[in-house]
């Protein structure tokens, strides 16, 4: 029996020593004895085995491990619009809200290139269209003050118009800090919580299960949502973005919407924490979307994440068109399939 590793084993190794997804191209420069087609050709036969496609014409392993995905580009008016319909099991994301009475002193002094909007109706009909059935959408939000109540209103109007429904609200308690701002001392933000329709099935029905019925499941998160996160946000030494949260809270929210081998995405990803809660949980994958480049560069740092910049992604965009493989019927592949560009 030969010892020699199949051209798929070489493959695997690739990616594993890389520690990243990565393109064909990438792949034929670490195995430059075989051509292009023919690393794609093994690629393809093997998706759903030993290969996952995270985003068109990148790939990753099958297996255990987690892997991130960072993207140069306005999460806002480019990112999901390459996104296929209903690829995502979830977003969770922190838009830049603009109030600019609050974003005066603070620790929210924005410098003038951190561009703040306020939502319309079309960002969340984007939301919705690109999620799956019963997935969750979840904004963090500040806590509610005198200059944004009614804006914190319309954010829920506007998910609502576009087929979502309230699940949740669950504040993050900051620790021991305190910001002494506005007409009372502050230390929450909001997180909201909602879900594309009725909402998906994690829990395990424990009554079924006793039953023999394995199967068995409620709607629900995997676990109940805690009164408030707890949790202290990165010290001012620590954190590399202003509006840095921390890794902790992104843990929680996803080990309660999301289960192994999902795709989570962050419209506004600043210092890159989703990432790298996404990077600590155990087989997810997380696609970020950032507008500075400066921001991609030390996400990118501090996740050894594959980067995707705006040069890369136009050349991306202009490779063979890879739908064609959603046609096979291997479930794995219909449930991982996401194109991007």
């Amino acid at each position: 029996m030969s010892n020699q590793k199949t051209l798929a084993e070489r493959i695997y190794q690739v990616m594993i020593d890389n520690g990243e997804p990565l393109t064909f191209k990438e792949i034929n420069e670490k195995i430059p004895d075989k051509p292009q087609s023919t690393i794609r050709g093994r690629v393809y036969e093997n998706i759903g085995k030993i290969f996952k496609k995270i985003a068109r014409g990148v790939y990753w392993v099958e297996n255990e491990e987690s892997a991130c995905v960072v993207i140069e580009a306005d999460g806002r008016k480019e990112g999901l619009k390459m996104l296929d319909n209903e690829s995502v099991n979830a977003i969770v994301t922190d838009h830049p809200w603009l109030d600019s009475a609050a974003h005066k002193g603070g620790n929210r002094n924005f410098t003038n290139d951190y561009s703040c909007f306020r939502y319309t109706l079309d960002d969340f009909q984007e939301k919705a269209r690109v999620l799956k059935n019963g997935a969750f959408l979840v904004e963090i939000v500040p806590a509610e003050s005198a200059t944004n109540y009614e804006y914190l209103y319309e954010i829920k109007q506007m998910a609502k118009h576009a087929g979502f429904n309230y699940y949740a609200k669950v504040s993050w308690k900051k620790g021991k800090l305190v910001a002494n701002t506005g007409r009372k001392a502050k230390n929450t933000e909001d997180v909201l919580f909602f879900t594309k329709g009725k909402p998906r099935q994690l829990r395990p029905d424990k009554k079924k299960i006793m039953k023999g019925e394995t199967e068995g499941k409620m709607s629900g998160t995997a676990y109940m949502l805690p009164t408030c996160f707890d949790v202290e946000p990165p010290s001012r030494k620590e954190r590399i973005h202003q509006a840095e949260k921390p890794v902790e809270l992104y843990n929680q929210i996803l080990e309660a919407i999301t289960l192994p081998g999902e795709i989570v995405v962050d419209q506004f990803a600043g210092s890159g924490a989703l990432g790298a809660s996404v990077l600590s949980l155990k087989n997810r994958i997380g696609i970020l979307f950032e507008s500075l480049k400066e921001n991609v560069d030390n996400i990118s740092k501090r996740l050894h994440a594959t980067s995707i910049f705006r040069e890369k992604a136009e050349e991306l965009k202009t490779k063979e068109n890879l739908t064609f493989v959603t046609n096979t019927k291997n479930v794995e592949l219909e449930q991982m399939e996401l194109a991007l560009f």
